[in-house]
């Protein structure tokens, strides 16, 4: 799954842009989620003190789902972290998620601004491309490029589909850093130009799913659980050095070994 964000001050064109590149997305066949921050302590999905949903909250439960005839809002009673809810998205199988107003986490950007000095305020390491109001006056910044969505979504998408990398997976710096990085380093050394994401290892290894759900693992964690499989299959009839070893544990053999 790739992940991007659009920010940028109000009346930049940010949600104009947004809503061309998910347009744009979608019609070349991709699965596109979005991620919106609200910064306003007091906004609620539904802020009524008397509504059954916050009855529910307030008697103590910890998830409340409002199901109505055209959509289904799952109320959590805090914020959750910005990688909880990605992955949320990369178990539904999106191909793109596209953040707006998201400045916690490290990705790939597109600044909006309707001025030079709004453009500078905003420009990050992480910035791949400016667009919105400014990009009808200029052609670039900082040695990116400046496209206008309303004109040329196209284009932009282009550089969206070539510039964005599939998400990293946000481990802690003293958990890896087996590339000589830190995740969000690599990161800006992919948008510098200097690295690429097939330089990240964690991936690499060994793969490991739970009721078919990916569990990430740093390298370290990966080494111990190769070498205790292949220490223990390699001494069986059928193995050869550099094959495939797939396990699977049922439902019914893990119950066994709790009871």
């Amino acid at each position: 799954m790739k992940i991007f964000s659009i920010c940028g001050i109000s009346g930049s064109g940010k949600t104009t842009t947004i809503e061309a590149i998910i347009s744009e997305l979608v019609r070349r066949g991709y699965k596109v989620g979005s991620v919106k921050d609200i910064h306003n302590q007091q906004f609620a999905i539904d802020p009524r003190q008397d509504s059954n949903t916050n009855r529910h909250k307030q008697a103590g439960a910890t998830l409340v789902t409002a199901r109505g005839l055209g959509e289904t809002s799952i109320l959590y009673p805090n914020r959750l972290p910005v990688d909880k809810i990605l992955d949320a998205y990369e178990r539904e199988g999106y191909d793109w998620v596209v953040l707006e107003g998201v400045d916690c986490i490290k990705i790939p950007t597109i600044v909006t601004a309707h001025s030079m000095d709004d453009l500078a305020q905003k420009w990050s390491d992480m910035a791949f491309a400016a667009s919105g109001r400014i990009s009808s006056e200029i052609d670039g910044y900082e040695g990116k490029p400046a496209i206008d969505a309303t004109t040329n979504v196209q284009q932009l998408v282009d550089l969206v589909e070539l510039g964005v990398y599939s998400r990293l997976p946000n481990f802690p710096d003293e958990c890896c850093m087996v590339c000589g990085y830190s995740c969000n380093g690599l990161a800006a050394a992919i948008i510098a130009g200097e690295k690429r994401r097939s330089d990240c290892v964690a991936d690499k290894g060994v793969e490991l799913l739970i009721n078919g759900r990916p569990i990430k693992m740093v390298p370290f964690v990966q080494e111990i659980l190769k070498n205790a499989l292949v220490g223990v299959v390699s001494t069986l009839e059928g193995y050869e050095k550099g094959c495939d070893i797939e396990v699977r544990l049922s439902d019914n053999l893990l119950q066994q070994q709790t009871q």
